[in-house]
């Protein structure tokens, strides 16, 4: 069964919902960007209601700002307060013993970086988000694999031929290959492979392979030396919406519960 809850944090009304089972291990969803506890495509509802079938309680909240929830929008960077508002409610409301939590894109660098001090006990990080800014344009790395599969593929270099190229675009894309990363870019990621590195097994990293912001993240930590299990979807769908993707996702998450 479904039911809202609500609780406080930092002075402010959270809400979330709650998919009851009897499993003494749950799952806390943490939705990633500014998106609702819902998730892309309502992705995070259908996870959280297949697996409390399966006997997995698991909970979903709006951090402050976002959705139903009250308070200003202070991105990832400043969820570690609701991060431990969701862990304690989940726990008090529920009585699981073990807490398990995921999150996809931004929400998975916050869990690596603040879920320890939440009680967390083991992370499932999707395409964990490893850049800041980026003036509109993909990642570096992400650019490098398009052009890669580009010269591959005798359509691209037709429609180069042909003028079905944006050559300012691609101009764009050739001058950000040639920068190097900002100072807040490389910091990020220097922070989210140490807190990786703290969790060591204790973290799953699920990857889309196309996907821009997995790309990104597999460059980052290409020498990092990581223990943590990575497992990679042949899919370009960030939010694992394409056809077979929430049965793989489902699959990885129950197998690392």
């Amino acid at each position: 069964m479904r039911r809202l809850i609500a609780f406080a944090c930092a002075g402010e009304r959270l809400l979330g919902t709650l998919d009851q089972a009897n499993g003494a291990t749950g799952l806390l969803i943490v939705s990633g960007g500014n998106e609702v506890r819902g998730g892309a495509h309502r992705g995070m509802a259908l996870l959280a209601a297949r697996l409390a079938a399966a006997g997995v309680p698991v909970c979903r909240f709006d951090r402050r700002g976002v959705g139903d929830s009250s308070g200003e929008n202070g991105g990832f960077l400043s969820s570690a307060p609701d991060l431990a508002a969701a862990e304690a409610t989940f726990t008090a409301e529920t009585g699981v013993r073990r807490l398990v939590a995921f999150g996809n894109c931004d929400a998975a660098t916050a869990l690596a970086l603040f879920g320890d001090c939440a009680g967390i006990d083991r992370l499932i990080l999707a395409n964990p988000w490893v850049i800041e800014g980026g003036g509109g344009l993909p990642p570096a790395a992400a650019i490098r694999a398009r052009y890669a599969a580009n010269m591959r593929d005798p359509k691209a270099w037709l429609r180069l031929a042909t003028g079905g190229v944006n050559i300012a675009k691609l101009l764009r894309g050739l001058s950000k290959l040639r920068q190097t990363p900002a100072a807040n870019e490389a910091k990020l990621a220097v922070q989210l492979i140490s807190a990786l590195h703290d969790w060591g097994t204790r973290a799953t990293i699920l990857l889309a392979r196309g996907d821009a912001t997995a790309i990104a993240f597999r460059d980052a930590v290409k020498h990092a030396g990581l223990t943590a299990a990575i497992e990679t979807l042949d899919s370009g769908s960030h939010s694992f919406a394409l056809p077979g993707d929430a049965d793989w996702l489902y699959e990885r998450i129950l197998a690392a519960l």
